[in-house]
């Protein structure tokens, strides 16, 4: 069977994304949730397609975020609290599945953020290696440390927007179900979908790369023992002030 070309196999996925994105945005449960939880989508197609000449990314990449960008709309289609998933699953197998392992709410939104860890966690590890150039612990480490930060920004995010537009509106957005720790549980979820995804992506090059664990020990030897704080900013002020000196010297009188 051929495989499509690179650029072939993007506009597959594109397509695929306009398609499920049109159907989540006929109809709505909430058009006002709907318009909200898409804002950051747009946002970031924006910057993909942007980016796509400077930093193209690998059909891996392309494709965990096609699929996180797909669990998102179908959410901003019934407002995360609401995805009818117990129902589908029920009609399949004749059991809920919140009855089979337990849940006592809609648990969507928590799959979301997990997915969020787990499906993007490998695209970021993609661009950090590529424009900061790191190797061994943080090629893992930065990755997962900016899951976890963007994960909280979200949640910034999130609570200001309820908090400006309020009522129903802000409490369909927010997807908290009366929960007072769910930004913690959200970010947590997140938090070890990140951690998983580099577990995995460690395992792998563990076993295909020789050098994993020399790159790893060289990654994280210390390369400079001087302290710096204090110590760097006299350093550059004694610099700032010989440069000052001697440019001073050189002017005429």
């Amino acid at each position: 069977m051929h495989k499509p070309s690179y650029s072939s196999y993007l506009l597959i996925l594109l397509a695929l994304f306009i398609a499920v994105a049109a159907w989540a945005g006929i109809a709505p449960l909430d058009r006002h949730d709907w318009m909200l939880e898409n804002v950051l989508v747009v946002a970031g197609l924006v910057v993909l397609f942007l980016g796509y000449r400077v930093l193209p990314l690998s059909r891996l990449s392309y494709t965990l975020i096609f699929i996180f960008l797909c669990l998102h709309v179908v959410g901003s289609h019934y407002t995360y609290a609401l995805v009818p998933y117990d129902d589908w699953f029920r009609n399949l197998f004749g059991t809920g599945f919140n009855e089979l392992v337990g849940w006592d709410r809609n648990n969507y939104d928590r799959v979301v953020h997990f997915s969020y860890g787990l499906l993007l966690a490998y695209p970021i590890r993609e661009m950090v290696l590529r424009v900061a150039e790191v190797k061994g612990f943080w090629g893992y480490f930065l990755p997962l440390d900016v899951t976890m930060s963007t994960s909280m920004l979200y949640e910034l995010i999130e609570w200001g927007t309820a908090v400006i537009f309020g009522g129903g509106l802000g409490v369909a957005f927010l997807g908290a179900q009366g929960d007072p720790w769910d930004a913690q549980k959200d970010m947590a979820l997140a938090t070890l979908g990140a951690l998983i995804s580099m577990c995995i992506t460690a395992s792998l090059n563990a076993w295909l790369q020789r050098d994993f664990g020399r790159e790893w020990v060289e990654s994280v030897r210390i390369r400079d023992h001087r302290p710096l704080g204090d110590f760097e900013l006299m350093r550059l002020w004694r610099q700032r002030r010989r440069a000052t000196a001697a440019k001073s010297q050189k002017e005429p009188d």
